[in-house]
């Protein structure tokens, strides 16, 4: 059933072009591909917490505040002072524990790391997972967000919109790890495919499987148990 969804979702929305970094020269993050060095990766780890509890959008344009301080940098994270951090994201939302959340982030770099992110996400997926979640203001979707974006290892990202979009399919399972280790069991253990099949549901939640769900306009509206006990109803 999960794959036949992919299929579905892939066909009707195409590729997401998933995680969005900057290039050289540029404010604006842009799909090439990932990242593809120690300054996108950090981007991307930074991204991850910008974008708790808001909309991509808004995560957005506090990176690009952080590019035009150029503090895509874990040394000038740690230097600048939280009060004016937090106002140079503000545009995320709960910008003063965002601004904690960076720092916190880049201090365990700096004193664990040598504030290389290449030496933190060499490990294995489980290992980095332990050490991620034991930073504070990072979390197990946050933790393997940055594991699947900014490693490119094969997690599963469970969200809120995985968790509203399987529920109303029929899967009843709310706890994280039990609805990650569904994703593994059924899906070829691929880091691209998690990826696009993460980005997928994200596009599905915001604009049809919303909280008041637009059914008529879903791609998998025929997999999904919601649909049909609305349908029963109506007749």
């Amino acid at each position: 059933m999960l794959e036949i969804i992919y299929n579905k979702l892939y066909s009707h929305f195409g590729p997401q072009h998933w995680w969005p970094v900057t290039e050289k020269g540029k404010l604006n993050p842009e799909y090439s591909g990932g990242p593809k060095n120690e300054r996108q990766q950090l981007e991307v780890c930074f991204g991850t917490i910008l974008a708790q509890n808001t909309s991509w959008k808004n995560a957005e344009k506090a990176i690009v505040e952080l590019n035009k301080n150029n503090l895509i940098n874990i040394k000038k994270i740690l230097k600048i002072k939280n009060k004016k951090l937090a106002q140079i994201i503000k545009s995320s939302g709960y910008y003063n524990q965002k601004a904690k959340k960076l720092k916190n982030f880049c201090d365990f770099l700096s004193k664990n790391y040598d504030g290389k992110i290449s030496l933190l996400l060499n490990n294995n997926a489980e290992e980095l997972k332990k050490k991620l979640i034991s930073i504070n203001g990072i979390g197990q979707e946050t933790a393997d967000s940055i594991i699947l974006y900014a490693a490119k290892k094969p997690v599963f990202v469970v969200d809120a919109y995985t968790k509203r979009i399987l529920n109303r399919i029929g899967y009843k399972e709310t706890e994280y790890n039990k609805l990650q280790t569904l994703f593994a069991k059924n899906l070829p253990n691929s880091e691209r495919l998690f990826n696009e099949y993460h980005a997928l549901l994200v596009e599905l939640g915001k604009g049809i499987c919303k909280k008041q769900p637009l059914c008529g306009k879903c791609p998998v509206s025929r997999c999904c148990g919601y649909y049909e006990a609305v349908s029963l109803k109506r007749d």
